[in-house]
């Protein structure tokens, strides 16, 4: 029988903890009221993070065969069986709970996310277009959040999360073969220029208060990516490109507090600050690459 650890380490877990505040940033930028509907499309978010993860695994488990030895996968902790099916499994729950929270016109959104997902991974992936394909994802998962009758409030958002996933994904693309300094250099220079026109954004609720706060949580997305895309520039190898990788997916956290706050829902931004910490020291037990 497949163990939970091996599990765990197949769809990601403790990563999962990046996704909630996709749908957060979306609704509040789109004034959706929060409650158990917002909750429920996190819910099908991160199911559909998960399925995602365990195809990932499926489809690379020959070239993780040579590569990473030691994932569940090739390590044969997980059959290719299992991991299909989870990924099957996952991805008919995280539809269902995006209808079940949102009705069925909110299909029309996560039935192109998961679309998506499914291509990137099957499909997509190796190509110039993976990361466009990741980043459309993200993209998608945050109008999830709005919901299908106020998505165009989240476009704003739905792009910064867009663009901070297809720069962390350009970088994950060399993290097995390293790269020249050039790459991590270039991530480091768009992660700044994102949190740039992020706060330049209009703010919504009391300016003052959600600007400050907006502004303060940028400063925490820089600190969180930012050492490691400049450690990676001076020395690009494998080991320091997938810190950098990591480190990535954990600054989407205060990236997608940002964007909330500045919204107008500090209060709701606070969940997703609690999570940050936790997420860094999951990380440690099953890595989020």
């Amino acid at each position: 029988m497949t163990g939970l650890r091996a599990l765990a380490e197949l769809v990601r877990a403790p990563a999962a903890l990046t996704v909630p505040g996709d749908t957060l940033a979306g609704a509040t930028a789109a004034g959706r009221p929060l409650g158990a509907g917002t909750a429920g499309l996190a819910a099908a978010s991160v199911c559909l993070y998960w399925a995602g993860m365990a195809l990932n695994d499926w489809a690379d488990r020959e070239v993780d065969a040579k590569e990473r030895p030691g994932r569940p996968l090739p390590s044969g902790r997980v059959s290719p069986g299992t991991a299909l099916g989870t990924a099957a499994v996952l991805t008919g729950a995280g539809l269902a709970l995006a209808a079940a929270a949102g009705g069925r016109r909110q299909l029309g959104i996560a039935v192109p996310l998961a679309a998506t997902v499914w291509a990137y991974d099957l499909a997509v992936k190796e190509t110039p277009f993976g990361p466009a394909a990741m980043a459309a994802a993200r993209g998608l998962d945050v109008l999830m959040g709005a919901g299908p009758d106020r998505w165009r409030g989240a476009l704003p958002a739905a792009l910064t999360i867009g663009c901070h996933t297809y720069m962390l994904t350009t970088v994950s693309r060399r993290e097995v073969e390293g790269a020249t300094a050039a790459l991590p250099a270039a991530a480091l220079a768009a992660s700044t220029a994102l949190a740039l026109v992020t706060s330049a954004l209009p703010v919504q609720g009391t300016e003052l208060v959600h600007r400050a706060a907006s502004t303060v949580l940028l400063a925490a997305y820089l600190a969180a990516g930012g050492p490691a895309q400049l450690a990676a520039t001076a020395r690009p190898d494998p080991p320091r490109l997938r810190r950098a990788v990591a480190s990535g997916i954990h600054a989407l956290i205060p990236l997608q507090a940002a964007l909330t706050a500045r919204a107008g829902s500090v209060r709701a931004a606070l969940p997703l600050l609690a999570a940050f910490p936790l997420a860094r020291r999951l990380s440690r037990k099953v890595s989020p690459t």
